[in-house]
């Protein structure tokens, strides 16, 4: 499901084990997936801006 909301943990996983602190460097710099701030302050991300961001990384080789 392409609306399916994953937790910061679970896009690190899907994203080979990106570190925690490279993530959030990440939302820092401004070049991370779009994240939703619940009301509890956690941060979800869709899995179709995952995939969307994945997409927009893509390199062609040369």
């Amino acid at each position: 499901m392409d609306d399916e909301l994953m937790t910061v943990p679970e896009v690190l996983a899907t994203l080979n084990n990106v570190s925690r602190r490279t993530f959030y460097r990440w939302r820092e710099l401004g070049i991370a997936p779009a994240c939703i701030r619940l009301p509890n302050g956690e941060l979800r991300i869709s899995r179709r801006d995952l995939r969307i961001w994945l997409e927009q990384r893509r390199e062609v080789a040369a």
